[in-house]
């Protein structure tokens, strides 16, 4: 497939270039879905039909049509494994006996489907930042045979601690394979036992007790057809003191592994040492839904534009002081459904683009982004003819802003779009707040790109046109402090919508440049999911095989 670095401007309209995003249909459809009979919009609980019917009926008044082959719904099998019963880590050795407690010193889950999960005498291997990526010509695994054995894997990526972006993972900004869930999904490839991530709060960019909370309750997952069976048998992680402890046993030092560990060709450390532990599992199985509309293309109808937002929340929670427990999730995400809903209107009053435009509202994104990740995995479009999409997710009641950040900074090129796109809306682009905490691995858009489709997720910077970046700060953090996984996240309507009704307007944009174009974008080279791509389109009849 071409490497497409340049787009050519689309042709259109001075009404397609301004469209008409209604701004009282997303005040309608925001203050629905977060009314407390909805009940917070909690996945597979009895309220899911009523909230789904709702999102349909708003599907369908907007012109789409069933996108699931005549059906607007996508079913999602999804288990729900909650741990008990666990026994102390012990690692031993010719001269260690060592014991650490759940929860304060370690946590694991496993992602198999069994009533019990055991790990014995596994032996420990430190394999520095656990990352195989061949087009960067490295390998933490290179010449060790993991089976059986228990992967001890640091946290990010080799250079988080840079101070700029230079380097081969990126600098400071953290790449995939800094991520957790990559780590684990890698050692599972290694065909290791199970893999143990030492928790260290700056590269984390959290402290303990999240992964604490995160990893003590309740677990998700999507349902496969072996049940996880080809997963690790435990994935966890261990307070930094333990991993220090453990290594001082194997006559290693941490600090001088992690330091090795920066730098191309280290090589997997066996430590000498075997590790148990255990615990018993209780199964739930269950099934929710995405909503799936399309407007068909003109002249490329099997060319695919995705747009996504999720539509669930947390239903009922902890109480307030008023005793109220519905954390009805108005910002996060009654306003990313709306803002779905009034770009498709938007568009199909617009008429349709050459390729198909899909809208997909997905379930399950708080229990770790599942409705997007059983799309992906069973695409109704096939994701070698899906150019690319947008995702949005918690559009913030404030004022226009000045400027917008392309999440995840310049990889691929989608970025010439989002750059004419801000151009012809009078705005500019800045960075990303806080690009070593890996923002682009966290919403839904990254079950698609991590299969390769190219995708943006967009965000609107503090500075405001009415108050600068005061004020646009006060803003984020009173909403984070006071109403972020809270019930006092609730419509008002007192709301100011002008900058939602901006970030509506540049995702109609950047949907529609992608929907009425030839182009098909791609990574950058050298980024981590460039090979997953170029491989797809290669094997591709049609769509990017161009």
């Amino acid at each position: 497939m071409p490497k497409g670095t340049a787009l050519p401007p689309p042709q259109e309209s001075p009404a397609e270039a301004k469209p008409d995003i209604s701004v009282d249909l997303m005040k309608q459809m925001t203050k629905r879905l977060s009314a407390d009979d909805f009940e917070g919009r909690a996945p597979s609980t009895a309220v899911e039909p009523k909230v789904l019917d709702y999102i349909v009926s708003q599907f369908k008044a907007a012109g789409l049509q069933p996108g699931n082959n005549g059906k607007w719904l996508q079913p999602v099998p999804t288990v729900e494994i909650i741990g008990s019963n666990y026994t102390p880590l012990t690692v031993s050795g010719p001269a260690a006996q060592m014991s650490f407690g759940f929860g304060d010193q370690y946590v694991a889950a496993s992602y198999r489907v069994v009533p019990h999960t055991q790990v014995t005498d596994s032996e420990l291997v430190f394999v520095g930042y656990g990352i195989n990526a061949p087009e960067l010509g490295w390998n933490d695994y290179a010449g060790v045979d993991m089976k059986g054995k228990t992967a001890v894997i640091l946290v990010n990526d080799p250079d988080y601690a840079n101070e700029t972006e230079d380097g081969l993972f990126k600098g400071r900004r953290m790449t995939y394979y800094g991520r957790w869930t990559y780590k684990f999904e890698e050692a599972a490839r290694q065909g290791a036992s199970a893999a143990l991530i030492i928790h260290d709060t700056f590269p984390a960019a959290y402290g303990w007790n999240v992964v604490n909370s995160s990893w003590t309750g309740a677990q998700y997952y999507v349902q496969t057809p072996d049940d996880g069976a080809d997963q690790t048998a435990a994935n966890g992680w261990v307070q930094k003191p333990v991993a220090e402890a453990i290594l001082k046993a194997a006559g290693k030092d941490l600090a001088t592994l992690t330091e090795a560990a920066r730098h191309k060709g280290f090589k997997p450390v066996p430590l000498g040492l075997k590790a148990s532990f255990g615990f018993d599992n209780a199964i739930r199985k269950s099934t929710s839904n995405n909503v799936v509309g399309v407007l068909p293309g003109k002249t490329r109808p099997d060319e695919y534009v995705l747009y996504s937002g999720h539509w669930d929340h947390l239903g009922h929670c902890t109480p307030d002081d008023t005793g109220d427990d519905i954390c009805n999730g108005a910002v996060d995400n009654a306003t990313g459904v709306a803002a779905l809903a009034a770009i498709a209107k938007a568009n199909v009053e617009a008429g349709a683009t050459d390729r198909s435009q899909v809208f997909l509202a997905v379930t399950l994104e708080e229990s770790g982004l599942l409705g997007s990740e059983y799309y992906a995995a069973n695409p109704i479009y096939p994701l070698d003819h899906t150019v690319g999409g947008v995702n949005m997710d918690a559009l913030m009641p404030a004022p226009r802003s000045r400027s917008y950040a392309m999440t995840g900074g310049d990889k691929s090129d989608l970025t010439s779009i989002f750059r004419d796109a801000l151009a012809d809306q009078g705005l500019t682009e800045v960075p990303e707040d806080h690009s070593e905490r890996g923002y682009y691995y966290r919403s839904d858009h990254f079950s698609m790109a991590k299969r390769g489709v190219p995708m943006f997720d967009v965000g609107r910077s503090t500075d405001l046109f009415e108050g600068g970046k005061e004020a646009g700060d006060k803003i984020g953090e009173d909403y984070t402090a006071h109403h972020y996984h809270a019930p006092s996240d609730e419509y008002s309507d007192d709301w100011n919508w002008d900058g939602i009704v901006e970030d509506a307007g540049l995702y109609y944009a950047l949907g529609r440049a992608l929907a009425d174009s030839d182009f098909w974008p791609n990574w950058h080279e050298g980024d981590e999911f460039r090979a997953i791509r170029d491989k797809a389109c290669a094997a591709a009849t049609g769509g990017c095989h161009k």
